[in-house]
C-alpha cells in the first residue's frame, strides 16, 4: 500500500544515466496505440451502404456532435478545427477510460503531460490564426489598440496557457489523491465510488479543455471569420440591388 504512485512520473519502467522510461511516456503512449488501434479497425470495416457497424456509427455520432460543438463556439467551418480539437479530446477522454483496467494510471494526473498538451494548444493558436489572417494581419492583433499592450497581450496568451495545463492537472490530480486516500482507509466500496466519480470527472476535464482550446483559436481567427462575412454580405446586398 505504500508503494502507490499518485502521479505517473513517479512511477518509473526503465533508466539508464539521463534516460529514464516513466508512467507518464508509457501510458501516455498505451492511450495513443489504442486509438490508433480503433481508428485502422474502423476503417478497415467502414461501410458506405444502409446497414453499417455500430462501433462505425457511434464513432459518426460523436465526429458530428463534436463538429456541431466546435461550430455553435467558433461561428466557423469546424472541418478546419476538428481533427485538433478532437485528438485533444480523444487523448484526454481515452486515457480516463483506460484507468477501470487494473495497473493503468491516467497520464492527465502528470503536470508533464497536461503542459504538453497545453503547449499544443498554444502553437496551434498563432497556427490556425496565421493560416485564417495571414501573417502580418494575425501579429497587428497583439498591437491593439496600441503598440504599448504588445507584452501584456503576450504575457496574457502564456499565462492562459499555464492556466489550461494547471486546471486539468489539478482536477486530475485531486482525484487521484482522494482514491489514494480512501483506498488507504476504506479498501473497497468507497474507492470504486470514487473511481466512477473520476471518470465522470475525467470526461468533463476533456470537454472543457476541447471547449477552451477552441475558444482561444476562434479568436485568433475570428477576425478573417468577419471580414468574408462582411465581404459577402456585401455582395448579397449588391446582388440584391441589381
Amino acid at each position: 500500500m505504500g508503494d502507490f504512485q499518485i502521479t505517473t512520473d513517479e512511477i518509473v519502467f526503465f533508466k539508464a544515466g539521463w534516460f529514464k522510461l516513466n508512467g507518464t511516456i508509457v501510458f501516455t503512449w498505451i492511450a495513443m496505440t489504442v486509438l490508433v488501434a480503433v481508428s485502422w479497425y474502423v476503417k478497415k470495416k467502414l461501410s458506405h451502404g444502409i446497414s453499417i457497424p455500430r462501433l462505425q456509427n457511434l464513432l459518426e455520432v460523436f465526429v458530428e456532435s463534436i463538429q456541431k460543438q466546435i461550430g455553435d463556439v467558433s461561428g466557423q467551418d469546424p472541418s478546419r478545427f476538428i481533427a485538433f480539437i478532437g485528438t485533444l479530446f480523444l487523448l484526454i477522454a481515452s486515457a480516463t477510460l483506460l484507468g477501470v483496467i487494473p495497473g493503468y494510471t491516467p497520464p492527465t494526473a502528470s503536470l508533464s503531460t497536461t503542459a504538453a498538451l497545453a503547449t499544443c494548444v498554444f502553437l496551434a493558436v498563432p497556427v490556425f490564426g496565421i493560416r485564417q489572417l495571414g501573417f502580418s494581419k494575425y501579429v497587428s492583433q497583439y498591437l491593439k489598440p496600441t503598440w504599448l499592450m504588445l507584452p501584456f497581450n503576450v504575457i496574457g496568451e502564456i499565462s492562459r496557457t499555464l492556466a489550461l495545463a494547471v486546471r486539468l492537472y489539478g482536477n486530475m490530480m485531486s482525484g487521484a489523491v482522494i482514491a489514494t486516500v480512501l483506498l488507504t482507509f476504506v479498501p473497497l466500496f468507497v474507492p470504486i465510488a470514487m473511481q466512477l466519480l473520476g471518470l465522470i470527472t475525467g470526461m468533463v476535464q476533456a470537454y472543457i479543455f476541447a471547449i477552451l482550446a477552441m475558444v482561444y483559436i476562434a479568436s485568433a481567427t475570428a477576425a478573417g471569420t468577419a471580414t468574408k462575412l462582411n465581404k459577402q454580405n456585401t455582395m448579397n446586398s449588391t446582388e440584391e440591388k441589381i
